[in-house]
């Protein structure tokens, strides 16, 4: 992205003149400290947003201009992973999972194989007939990365991915944001995590008050 900006109103910038780049297969951190726009950033990513001004480059294309109705069909390239899991309690892990591929219009049984592949790979296909209260609050991260993930979008959003979680937890799910950024998947991370942050050596985005500090390039 090159000298965006983000409003949610004319008094309410979020964003201001960000510029960085991200390369595919990377896995980068936003961190700031509340109200930095980590979260503005990932849904401008996300297309939640519009930008402003500024250009937005995904997949080769500027999507400050994409018209509304191309949104959605860019949008399912994009996995997302909430801090509140987001899922519905009265649908099974397999049933809550599987909702991606109805939104697609996907057949049945294409749709029942990549979603016990994304079970396998977050360790949770014993789970799959279970609903979600019934299963503590790294499972419920797991069956919220399966679903942003059984697709195989070639990005990974996460925001505040282990904010509920204890340590122990905390700590599964960094192993499992490694291992899909491992196949190939870009993924990025908001998080006040700075212990995580500084074990993996990874580049960090820093904002701070809708403005970045560092970490806009590779080697800045």
């Amino acid at each position: 992205m090159y000298h965006v900006h983000m409003e949610y109103g004319p008094d309410a910038p979020a964003l201001k003149d960000i510029t960085l780049r991200v390369e595919k297969s990377e896995f980068v951190f936003v961190t700031g400290p509340s109200g930095a726009g980590k979260t503005s950033l990932l849904r401008l990513i996300f297309l939640a947003e519009r930008v402003s001004s500024g250009q937005l480059l995904l997949f080769g294309r500027n999507v400050a201009r994409l018209r509304p109705r191309e949104v959605p069909l860019l949008r399912r390239r994009i996995g997302v992973v909430f801090q509140d899991f987001k899922l519905i309690p009265h649908l099974t892990v397999r049933e809550n999972v599987a909702l991606v591929f109805q939104v697609l219009g996907q057949g049945v049984r294409e749709s029942a194989r990549k979603v016990e592949r994304a079970l396998e790979l977050v360790g949770l296909e014993h789970r799959a007939g279970w609903f979600p209260l019934k299963l503590s609050g790294g499972e419920q991260q797991r069956v919220a990365i399966a679903r942003a993930i059984a697709n195989d979008p070639p990005i990974l959003l996460a925001d505040e991915p282990t904010g509920n979680l204890d340590p122990e937890l905390s700590r599964s799910i960094y192993q499992l944001l490694d291992q899909i950024n491992a196949r190939g998947t870009t993924v990025m991370v908001a998080t006040h995590d700075y212990d995580w942050v500084r074990s993996t050596h990874r580049r960090v985005i820093c904002l701070e008050r809708g403005r970045l500090v560092s970490g806009g390039l590779k080697n800045d």
